[in-house]
C-alpha cells in the first residue's frame, strides 16, 4: 500500500526500509547520536533535513506531534453525528475544486482553491472539504478506495469532513484491515511539508524507537523521582505512540520540564563560574566623588532607586563580580543609579565604560552626564572640582583628534567614564584599569560583544545590565538567570501623567486633522512635540528603523506605511506650515543627526518628524507631545519606551497613536490596551502574550526557530521556578557536572549552539 497525509497532501510511497523480506520492521540498533541518513537512507533524511533541519536521531524523535487525533470507531455514512471524531471506510464518486477569494485580498484561483471531494460507502454520502491543496482533486480520483478520519461538522446542510486525514487504499481488503487498525486509536499528527507528510513521520519515528538502544538521560534520577517524572525512554515512547490520553500529557510535562531545567542547569554553570572568578572590591569610599554627586542633586532620590544603589553598592564591595540586571519603567532614573555606581568605582581609582546601542543614545548619556556631574566631570581643566574625573564619548564617526584624545584619556585612566557605542569593542580600546561595565538596553547586544568589553579588563570587572522595557519574571528567569534582578517601579517625584488616545484613521478621519491641530495647540504654549514613523523613505517596503522588519499588517491589507522624508515633507508645506520641523533618522550622518538633536533640546526645533531613533535615552523636558503614524505596526513595549519621551517636564504628556488598523482586530486590542494603562509592566505581560514562543527567544529576529518545542516561557512560570532550584542544587554539588554527563552533553549542546547567544540578546 502506498499512502500520502491529509496534513500535506502530498503522496509519500512507503520508503523500501520500511520493511524486510518477510514483512517485519528491521531492527538496526541506533543511538540518539546516529545519523538519520544512515537509519533511513539519504534520500528521505535529506527531506528531513530540508523541511525541518532534523539530522539525528535525537532530533526526529524531539520532533513532537503538534496534536493527536481520536480516531473514533470505524462507522457508516448513515451513522454519523456531528462533532464526532470517526474513522470511515469509502470510496470517492467525484472531487471539484472551487476558487475562492482570500479575506485579506488576493486573486481566486492558483492555490486559493476549496476541493470538495464527496464520498459514499452505500450507506450514504459525505463531503470532503480543503482549502488550497489543488492536488487533492487529482490525487483522490472517481473510484478510489480509502479511509478517512476528522471530526464531523455540517455545512449547508451537508455533513463534512474538513481537512480530514487520508489513506487511499489498493484495494477493498487492505483499506478494511487498514482502517479497523486505526479506529479506536490515539494518532499523533506533526508538523509536516509538501516533501514529509506527517504520516512519514509517524513511521519514520516509529522505526527509529523500535530500532533505539539504551539512551542516557539528561535529567538526573533524584529529581526526576522528586518531581515525579518519568524516564526519557519512556517520555518518548509516550508521547509518539500513546495508548492513552494520559500518557502523552505525562511525557510532554516531563519533556517540558527537561527543557527548562538544562537551560537553568546552563545559566547555573555560568552563575558558579562568575561566583568563582576574581574580581577588585569596589567599596564606598566616604566623601568621594559619588558622595559628592549626590549631595549635589537638584532631586531626591525614590524608595526605590535608594534601595537598588544599597544593593549595588555591596555588590561592588566584594571580591567577586557583580553580574546584576537593572530593569525599570521608562523615565525611573536607571541613569542616576548607574552613574553613582560608575562613581563609587572611580572612587576607588577604576574606571567605569557604559555601552549603548546608538550614536543618539550615547551622546545623550555623554551629555546627560556631564551636565550632571558639572565640575565633578571636569578633570584637569580650569574651574573644575577637586578630584573630579573626566568623562569621554567614544563612537565610530567621531573625527580623528576627538578620538584620539579618547583613546589615550581611556588608556591613561585620566577618564575615569567612557561613554560609547560598539566603538568600544574595538581592539585598539584599551583601559588602564576597567573596573565596572554598565550596558544600557541588553537587548540590542550579543554574549559576543558584552564579553568583548569585559575581557578589557585585567581581571573581571562588575557587570550593570540595564533594560527600560520591563520583563516578566518567566522571561527574566529564564533569559536573564545568570544575572541578580533589581527593579524600578515607582517613577520620580515630578513625572508628569501621559494621556494616549488611539486616532482611527481610516473610520474618523477628521480625527488625523484634529492630531495635526492639537500639536500647533502645544507648540503654541512654548512646548515642543515629535511625530514617529516606521520608516525612513518610501522605497524601505515593510522595513523600519536599521531595516528591521516591522510588525506584520494583521488584517492582511496592504496600507502604505508612512514615512519620515514624505510625511516631514506634506507637515511642513501643510497642517504644520510655519512652526519650526526638522528630520532625524539612523541613515542621516552621526554629525546631522547629533546637530539636529541638539537644536531639538535646546528648543529651536518645535516638531521632530523621526523614526524609532528616539525610543530611548533622549529627554527634553519641554516636549510634550508625541504622534506615532501606523501605531498598529509597532510591538506593545516598544510604543510604551516611545511614548515615554513626553511629559518628562513641568507638563503633561500628551500621545496619539494613529492607526489605519479595523475596530474588530487584534492590532487595535493592542493599542486599545497601551491607551488604557501607563503600567508597563502590565504592558510587558501583554506583549509576552501575544508574541509567539521563538520572538521571546530571539528566534524570529535572527531567522531560526527556538530552540524550546515544548516550554512555555510565557506560561510556564511554576515549571522554571522549580527547574531553576532544582537546577542550582545540582550545580552546587557537582559543579562540572562529572556526576551527571548526560546533563553535561546537553548542557555543552545548548553552549555550542547559536541559541545560547539568542539568550543574551532578549
Amino acid at each position: 500500500m502506498s499512502s500520502w497525509s491529509c496534513t500535506t497532501g502530498v503522496r509519500s510511497d512507503t520508503p523500501s526500509w520500511w520493511r524486510s523480506s518477510s514483512g517485519r520492521v528491521t531492527s538496526v540498533g541506533v543511538s540518539p547520536q546516529t545519523k538519520l541518513s544512515s537509519v533511513v537512507g539519504a534520500k528521505t533524511a535529506n527531506a528531513f533535513d530540508r523541511s525541518f533541519g532534523i539530522v539525528t536521531v535525537e532530533d526526529l524523535l524531539r520532533h513532537y506531534p503538534r496534536r493527536y487525533a481520536e480516531r473514533g470507531s470505524l462507522t457508516d455514512l448513515s451513522a454519523l453525528r456531528l462533532d464526532e471524531h470517526v474513522t470511515v471506510l469509502a470510496r470517492v464518486v467525484h472531487a471539484k475544486d472551487y476558487p475562492f477569494r482570500p479575506k485579506g485580498g488576493g486573486r481566486p484561483g492558483g492555490k486559493n482553491v476549496r476541493t470538495e471531494v464527496v464520498v459514499t460507502d452505500g450507506t450514504g454520502e459525505l463531503v470532503l472539504t480543503f482549502f488550497r491543496q489543488p492536488w487533492i482533486a487529482q490525487r483522490l480520483k472517481p473510484g478510489t478506495l480509502g479511509m478517512f478520519a476528522g471530526k464531523v461538522n455540517s455545512f449547508r446542510g451537508r455533513k463534512q469532513l474538513l481537512h480530514p486525514e487520508v489513506r487511499p487504499a489498493a484495494d477493498e481488503e487492505e483499506a478494511r484491515g487498514q482502517a479497523e487498525e486505526y479506529a479506536g486509536s490515539i494518532v499523533p499528527i506533526y508538523p509536516a511539508t509538501q516533501a514529509v507528510s506527517s504520516w512519514t513521520v509517524e513511521k519514520t519515528v516509529a522505526f527509529a524507537l523500535d530500532s533505539l538502544d539504551e539512551i542516557a538521560d539528561p535529567l538526573p534520577e533524584p529529581v526526576r523521582r522528586r518531581r515525579g517524572l518519568v524516564d526519557l525512554r519512556t517520555a518518548y515512547e509516550q508521547i509518539h505512540r500513546p495508548r492513552e490520553a494520559e500518557d502523552h500529557w505525562r511525557a510532554r510535562h516531563r519533556l517540558k520540564y527537561e527543557e527548562a531545567f538544562v537551560l537553568q542547569t546552563t545559566l547555573a554553570v555560568r552563575r558558579h563560574a562568575v561566583v568563582s572568578a576574581g574580581a577588585t572590591p569596589r567599596p564606598h569610599v566616604d566623601d568621594g566623588l559619588r558622595d559628592r554627586f549626590e549631595a549635589q542633586l537638584p532631586f531626591s532620590l525614590t524608595a526605590g532607586q535608594h534601595g537598588v544603589i544599597t544593593q549595588i553598592e555591596a555588590d561592588l564591595a566584594r571580591n567577586q563580580p557583580m553580574q546584576r540586571l537593572l530593569q525599570g519603567e521608562v523615565g525611573s532614573g536607571k541613569t542616576v543609579v548607574a552613574l553613582l555606581a560608575m562613581l563609587q568605582v572611580v572612587d576607588t581609582g577604576g574606571q567605569a565604560v557604559l555601552l549603548a546601542p546608538t550614536e543618539v543614545l550615547a551622546q545623550q548619556h555623554y551629555r546627560s552626564m556631564v551636565a550632571m556631574l558639572g565640575p565633578l566631570a571636569q578633570a584637569g581643566m580650569l574651574g573644575s572640582a577637586e578630584t573630579a574625573t573626566r568623562v569621554r564619548l567614544l563612537t565610530g564617526s567621531m573625527g580623528q583628534k576627538a578620538r584620539r584624545e579618547a583613546l589615550l584619556d581611556a588608556a591613561s585612566g585620566e577618564a575615569g567614564i567612557l561613554v560609547g557605542t560598539h566603538a568600544l569593542l574595538e581592539d585598539r580600546v584599551q583601559l588602564a584599569e576597567l573596573g565596572l561595565v554598565v550596558v544600557d538596553e541588553q537587548h540590542r547586544f550579543g554574549v559576543e560583544q558584552r564579553a568583548a568589553l569585559t575581557a578589557k579588563g585585567a581581571d573581571a570587572p562588575h557587570l550593570l545590565v540595564m533594560t527600560a522595557t520591563p520583563i516578566p519574571r518567566t522571561v527574566a528567569m529564564t533569559v536573564f538567570g545568570d544575572l541578580d534582578t533589581s527593579t524600578l517601579t515607582e517613577l520620580p517625584r515630578g513625572r508628569q501623567p501621559i494621556q494616549s488616545t488611539v486616532v482611527p484613521a481610516a473610520e474618523k478621519p477628521a480625527w488625523v486633522d484634529r492630531t495635526w491641530e492639537r500639536l500647533r495647540e502645544e507648540v503654541g504654549k512654548g512646548r515642543q512635540a515629535y511625530v514617529v514613523c516606521p520608516r525612513i523613505g518610501d522605497d524601505d517596503g515593510d522595513r523600519g528603523e536599521d531595516g528591521v522588519q516591522l510588525e506584520p499588517d494583521e488584517d492582511g491589507s496592504s496600507r502604505p506605511l508612512t514615512s519620515v522624508l514624505a510625511l516631514h515633507e506634506l507637515l511642513r508645506d501643510g497642517p504644520l506650515d510655519g512652526l519650526r520641523t526638522a528630520v532625524l533618522h539612523g541613515r542621516m550622518p552621526p554629525e546631522e543627526k547629533d546637530a539636529v538633536m541638539r537644536a531639538f533640546t535646546a528648543g529651536d526645533v518645535d516638531v521632530l518628524v523621526a523614526t524609532t531613533v528616539i525610543e530611548v535615552g533622549v529627554d527634553v523636558p519641554n516636549a510634550t507631545a508625541m504622534v506615532i503614524m501606523d501605531a498598529d505596526r509597532f510591538g506593545v513595549s516598544q510604543l510604551h519606551q516611545l511614548r515615554g519621551r513626553v511629559g518628562r517636564g513641568a507638563h503633561a504628556g500628551l500621545c496619539l497613536l494613529v492607526t489605519g488598523a479595523a475596530a474588530d482586530t487584534l492590532a487595535r486590542e493592542r493599542l486599545d490596551a497601551v491607551a488604557a494603562t501607563a503600567d508597563g509592566f502590565a504592558l510587558s505581560r501583554l506583549d509576552i502574550e501575544l508574541r509567539r514562543e521563538g520572538d521571546v527567544l530571539g528566534a524570529r529576529q535572527s531567522g531560526v526557530r527556538s530552540s524550546l518545542r515544548l516550554l512555555s516561557v510565557v506560561r510556564d512560570e511554576q515549571v522554571i521556578a522549580d527547574a531553576r532550584g532544582d537546577a542550582g542544587e545540582t550545580v552546587a554539588d557537582d559543579p562540572v557536572l562529572d556526576g551527571v554527563p548526560a546533563l553535561a552533553a546537553a548542557v555543552r549542546a545548548l553552549e555550542d549552539s547559536t541559541q545560547a547567544d539568542y539568550l543574551e540578546k532578549t
